[in-house]
């Protein structure tokens, strides 16, 4: 019996070890315990892209309202433009993982050995940068403090998955993996396409179109590929792309960060869904589910 069950502890993908390591996965447990809840919340959801503007009229109101300390705090905040915000939350992780994957670990002693989950790592933060770059289109502001912690939550991932990962993964588990991970790349990146000629639209009252009238910002309603069937399919492919990811990880702490990020992203994408249909009304199906068609 003890034997039996030694072969199976073997089988099962192995976890950081030491009191660290239970550090680790206790946070990343709490975190996919906790991120849906707090991002469906609109006052502990976490202020970036869209919402930084629910952020900023609910602060003015706050402050319109309040004392003079409330005041001062909130002319300490530090914003900077949107562009510039999505670059601080992308762009330490691109370099992180490229810097694991290219560097020499005979003379850095620390560095980790590249392995295929740091190159789909890599890939995934630089694809995240070039949108930045070169897809996305922007307005207004975010606060640093926000773009700062996200940036470093998002490094510090992947210095965890390029770390932790199995130098070998099975034939089986990289054939799945870098499916997986290559539908989530092409889905996400497609759907932003969407997203990004909505905002090169030109202004006007057609069907569809929303002003929000405390930051002259048009709104349309996204459509075409998922976003006839849910609010956030992006989301939906992201998660993929991460699930993929740590299939060819081989490694608890790597689906821990696929739990905690469907977690996060399902919480935003209730919060997305609820803002659409307040926004678009009639034009947003009651019907139409958060991510997953048919399903949620």
């Amino acid at each position: 019996m003890i034997a039996s069950m030694n072969t199976v502890l073997q089988t099962l993908p192995p976890l950081i070890p030491g009191v660290g390591g239970a550090l680790i996965t206790s946070f990343q447990a709490l975190g996919t315990i906790m991120s849906f809840q707090n991002e469906v919340n609109p006052s502990t959801r976490t202020q970036y892209s869209k919402f930084a503007a629910t952020a900023a009229s609910s602060s003015t109101d706050t402050i319109i309202k309040g004392t003079k300390e409330e005041e001062t705090k909130k002319k300490k905040k530090q914003l900077v433009s949107s562009e510039t915000g999505m670059t601080i939350i992308y762009a330490p992780a691109f370099f992180v993982s490229i810097f694991i994957l290219l560097g020499d670990s005979s003379l850095v002693t620390f560095l980790p050995n590249p392995t295929l989950a740091c190159v789909l790592c890599t890939i995934h933060f630089a694809k995240r940068v070039c949108e930045v770059k070169f897809l996305h289109k922007y307005s207004g502001t975010v606060e640093l403090a926000v773009s700062s912690f996200i940036g470093t939550y998002y490094a510090l991932i992947s210095i965890l998955i390029c770390s932790v990962a199995t130098p070998t993964p099975s034939a089986t588990f990289v054939w799945i993996g870098t499916s997986l991970f290559s539908i989530g790349v092409v889905g996400n990146l497609y759907h932003h396409y969407l997203l990004a000629n909505l905002r090169s639209s030109n202004s006007g009252g057609n069907s569809g179109t929303t002003t929000d009238s405390s930051s002259s910002k048009r709104y349309i309603t996204p459509k075409g590929g998922l976003f006839e069937f849910v609010a956030a399919p992006h989301y939906l492919f992201e998660l993929i792309g991460w699930l993929g990811l740590a299939i060819v990880a081989e490694h608890v702490n790597a689906f821990l960060v696929f739990t905690s990020m469907s977690s996060y992203l399902a919480g935003r994408a209730v919060s997305q869904n609820r803002w659409n249909r307040e926004k678009f009304q009639d034009e947003w199906s009651n019907d139409k589910k958060n991510l997953i068609p048919f399903l949620f």
